[in-house]
């Protein structure tokens, strides 16, 4: 059992437990559990089986929750989950994806007018029954109708950080299956894309029946859906569904750029093969039905006339006449970047000391970091005010005389409040290090106050970076309105940065954000945004997101050294 599930079991039921209106203490445990346990980077399968007591020393879960561990290890189910389901179903839990709609609003749209799905809350919004619901009112009905319009629009999917787990398990049992050679997830995972709606395999086998075997016994799959001689469709217990392919040695590259897609940049790279007197498909490149490539990739993108394409790039917004001219960029990589510029500790909501986080960055090669803190505005995660922050910033002082190797600098996430003014005083941002100002609440302003509050703190002297600029939680919350063009225009004259944040829920800047920043000169900076250590791990999906936008280590400052980097921060 990965870890991912174990941790998707806890939030369930924290969701369910927040509707029944449960414990807040004993909900946010399971929370905090839920999101330790997804970062984890031990299997807790194993520990579980060989040495149980190590669970409990795992920060956020005691004897309670690793006994439950340990049962589900043990018994592949959750008992006290599947009680909660029969008392809170799941089309309850599924309204929680409606942006707006927290448990106590879902709770009171089950009690009171027994909404249980979501096709039972567009019907209540239709009848004019949510809107005279205390507490909700016309706007928030209009809001629920959009949202499940968005929702429908998004469907299924679910992020690339929870389907790329779930695809590198399967990859790597079928890598160890005797008679297999090569084997690779192909799609929009292999694209990196945002969200991935079900999943693509192919594989090279001597025995294609020992490969679906082993995936039809997969402890992720939950049942076989289709299965011929070649290619097999299963569901996995997460919802998401996967096709297994598995093609001669000779089709493994022409299929890896079959399935990988996107279907835009397919269709140019099929019709630059027409105009050579070629056809591409899944098997081969092929002239007068005679194969004359297929083996590899490069093999393949070679008879049409140009170099290999990173996958990532593979969306038909340029990079086919940009590898005709020889222009590719050599796009960033994890081993770039040298500085994390974002993440949080035991003093708001993290759950490690600065001095675990500095030691946990220093083990995965880092020069530098910056600890930033929550501002007094976001009290629900213990937000510091200039008193504590500037204890705080003493306590940082002294970790960076223990801990050698790596920089510590001050920092702190101040929010820009409603009003369009600064969480703190400029007197104590002035002391940072590092500031970065970012948009927790009020998202629902109109675009105007929004872009005056984003104005305000990019032309505030002591802002460093926008953080997270468009507020966006992916397929939960949409950005906020406001012009993406005046931000870029103010960030270039005032010498701010902006950020994508590597919160695979986040991954804000998107990719076609980042490369218009790109494109105006503006440093990009890829962060964590941390709350553990082991959130540190989350880079990886920053730096997919800024391979999307074609970003080169040149484009991101925190691939700089601490000087060169500080020398980037504009100064007040």
């Amino acid at each position: 059992m990965l870890n991912s599930e174990i941790a998707r079991m806890f939030e369930d039921l924290a969701d369910r437990l927040e509707i029944s209106g449960a414990n807040p203490f004993r909900i946010r445990a399971y929370r905090q559990a839920a999101k330790t346990l997804s970062e984890w980077p031990e299997s807790l399968a194993d520990i579980a089986e060989t040495a149980r007591e190590k669970l409990i020393s795992i920060p956020g879960v005691g004897k309670d929750l690793a006994d439950k561990i340990a049962v589900i290890v043990e018994t592949n189910a959750f008992q006290q989950l599947e009680e909660m389901r029969k008392e809170v179903p799941d089309g309850v839990v599924e309204m929680l994806r409606i942006p707006g709609l927290g448990p106590k609003k879902v709770a009171l749209l089950f009690k009171y007018l027994a909404v249980g799905s979501l096709s039972d809350l567009k019907q209540a919004v239709e009848a004019g029954h949510v809107a005279k619901l205390k507490g909700f009112g016309e706007k928030t009905a209009k809001s629920i109708l959009e949202g499940l319009a968005n929702l429908a629009q998004s469907g299924s999917r679910v992020y690339l950080a929870e389907a790329k787990v779930e695809a590198d398990a399967i990859v790597e049992a079928l890598q160890n299956v005797p008679g297999v050679g090569q084997v690779s997830a192909a799609g929009s995972l292999r694209r990196r894309k945002e969200t991935v709606g079900d999943l693509d395999v192919l594989a090279t086998a001597s025995n294609a029946t020992a490969a679906m075997d082993t995936l039809a016994r997969h402890p992720l799959v939950n049942k076989v859906l289709a299965r011929g001689d070649t290619k097999q469709r299963v569901r996995l217990k997460s919802g998401l569904e996967l096709d297994l392919r598995v093609v001669p040695e000779e089709s493994y590259g022409a299929a890896m750029q079959y399935f990988t897609g996107s279907k835009e940049h397919n269709i140019v790279i099929r019709r630059r093969a027409q105009e050579r007197g070629l056809k591409i498909n899944e098997y081969g490149v092929f002239r007068d039905e005679i194969s004359v490539a297929g083996r590899t990739e490069e093999d393949v993108y070679a008879t049409v006339g140009l170099p290999w394409i990173p996958p990532e790039l593979r969306e038909n917004r340029g990079e086919i006449e940009r590898a005709e001219q020889g222009k590719l960029p050599q796009l960033i990589e994890l081993t770039d970047i040298v500085g994390d510029m974002h993440m949080h500790t035991t003093a708001t909501d993290g759950t490690a000391s600065i001095r675990e986080m500095a030691e946990a960055a220093k083990l995965r090669g880092l020069q530098y970091i910056a600890i930033t803190d929550h501002s007094k505005r976001v009290s629900m995660a213990n937000g510091l005010n200039a008193d504590r922050l500037r204890q705080h910033w003493k306590e940082i002082e002294k970790v960076r005389g223990q801990v050698s190797g790596i920089e510590i600098l001050k920092g702190i996430e101040c929010d820009i409040l409603e009003d369009g003014t600064m969480d703190l005083d400029d007197a104590v941002l002035a002391e940072a290090d590092w500031v970065i100002a970012v948009l927790h609440y009020g998202l629902r302003q109109p675009k105007e106050q929004i872009d005056l509050r984003l104005l305000n703190a990019v032309r505030n002297p002591h802002v460093s970076i926008i953080g997270h600029p468009t507020a966006r939680i992916i397929g939960k919350r949409p950005p906020v309105a406001f012009s993406f063009e005046a931000l870029l225009k103010a960030a270039a004259d005032y010498g701010i940065m902006l950020e994508i944040n590597a919160s695979y829920m986040r991954l804000d800047l998107d990719d076609i954000q980042a490369a218009a920043a790109r494109d105006r000169g503006i440093p990009i900076v890829i962060s964590t945004d941390a709350h553990s250590t082991q959130g540190l791990d989350g880079m990886q999906y920053g730096i997919f997101q800024a391979r999307r936008a074609g970003l080169t280590r040149h484009d991101v400052a925190n691939t700089l050294p601490l000087q060169e980097f500080q020398k980037r921060i504009r100064r007040a």
